[in-house]
């Protein structure tokens, strides 16, 4: 995860305790206390949520930019590897030709 969104969880996990216990010192009913509570981890149950679904969204295009980028880098070393095996086939077959002429004039001799 990145810094900010561990700064974020660290910000939005404090706000939720501090608020908690807030409610939990303020001079008011049980009944209200317990409404305030669960109203507040409800919306911090929906900030979560929120929060996560732009974090797996954040890592989906993250991995997708990452494997064009792969497909790319994988593309242009089989397009070097092409070449270069076609250099290497043509040496070859330069010096098969010189060993064929040398091989001939050998037998002529």
């Amino acid at each position: 995860m990145s810094n900010s969104s561990n700064t974020f969880l660290g910000i939005l996990a404090g706000t939720a305790i501090g608020a908690t216990l807030g409610i939990l010192f303020a001079p008011d009913k049980g009944v209200n206390t317990r409404r305030r509570i669960a109203d507040e981890a409800q919306a911090t149950k929906e900030q979560l949520a929120k929060e996560a679904s732009n974090l797996q969204h954040t890592i989906a295009n993250t991995v997708s930019n990452q494997k064009e980028t792969l497909d790319t880098k994988i593309e242009s070393l089989v397009s070097d590897a092409s070449y270069k095996a076609d250099d290497v086939i043509s040496s070859l077959e330069k010096k098969l030709n010189e060993l064929k002429v040398k091989n001939k004039k050998l037998q002529k001799s």
